[in-house]
């Protein structure tokens, strides 16, 4: 097949290139947005990490621009791979296979812009979904979809490895189910649930709750970037590498326990977490 990928990031080009590779099929052009904002954190973006043979478009027009480019193409198959921007109508016509975006969610729960939602609000399942692109967000038809059970004490790194495999294995089915003529399965709408951004209180993580609920938060506000945020005595500080203690306390929630350095132990309602703070404006980059 000759393939568009919409992607944001070289993990998610990278992704569809080794797929496109292994499957035989030729990727014509990479479309990338000019800016992605806050949405996947602030990771490097891909225009200068891809194959120097790569054709590249990189523009947020999508109607004016990328529509007439890819009709020019004449591509069998659209793939998005995180792509922040709402792809219309004008391109996913184009490709005679129709146009497919993968989502790192169980669909229909999860539906929108921040599928980590799902972890901060408690849902005991991994998923994600590869589905046709229809006009609403992550509600078209779906092709494919992996999901995993959520075990308390998982990490951002475990999260992200689950996703990536997930998201490969969707990818590949649904790419098979769409060559193969498959419309795919309508979703559920009574069962759609929209995971929208955090609020600035969201990010405040509460010593009152649980270690387990403290830790699954602070797993999703962190899975791109550090985000979560917890007030200590001495200041207020972003948290990161949050895990739960196995040690038992009798404090009350939100004494520190033990302090070295940047790591902390704080106590919870029910027991202990661990965590490493940082300054506010420190990034990930900065490890």
């Amino acid at each position: 097949m000759r393939v568009v990928t919409f992607n944001a990031f070289a993990s998610a080009y990278g992704l569809v290139h080794d797929w496109a590779r292994s499957a035989g099929h030729e990727l014509v052009l990479l479309v990338t947005p000019e800016s992605v904002g806050d949405r996947y954190g602030s990771g490097p973006t891909l225009r200068d990490q891809v194959p120097a043979t790569q054709e590249i478009l990189a523009t947020s027009k999508l109607r004016t621009v990328a529509a007439p480019a890819i009709e020019e193409l004449a591509p069998d198959l659209v793939v998005s791979v995180t792509f922040p921007l709402r792809i219309p109508v004008e391109v996913t016509r184009v490709p005679k296979l129709g146009a497919l975006n993968v989502h790192p969610s169980p669909l229909p729960l999860g539906r929108g812009p921040n599928p980590q939602r799902t972890i901060y609000e408690g849902e005991r399942l991994l998923g994600a979904t590869a589905h046709r692109i229809a006009p609403e967000f992550d509600a078209g038809e779906i092709l494919a979809q992996r999901t995993r059970p959520w075990r308390d004490g998982v990490t951002t790194e475990d999260v992200l490895r689950a996703w990536y495999e997930m998201v490969s294995e969707v990818l590949a089915e649904g790419a098979a189910r769409a060559l193969a003529g498959e419309q795919g399965t309508p979703q559920d709408e009574a069962g759609a649930t929209y995971a929208g951004r955090f609020t600035d209180e969201e990010r405040w993580l509460s010593f009152a709750e649980p270690a387990n609920v403290v830790q699954r938060k602070a797993v999703a506000l962190n899975l791109l970037d550090p985000t979560a945020r917890v007030r200590l005595p001495d200041g207020d500080f972003l948290a990161d590498d949050v895990r739960v203690s196995g040690v038992a306390t009798d404090a009350s929630p939100g004494t520190v326990l033990e302090r070295s350095g940047s790591r902390v132990a704080v106590a919870t309602s029910d027991g202990v977490v661990e965590l490493t703070v940082h300054p506010a404006g420190w990034t990930s980059a900065e490890r």
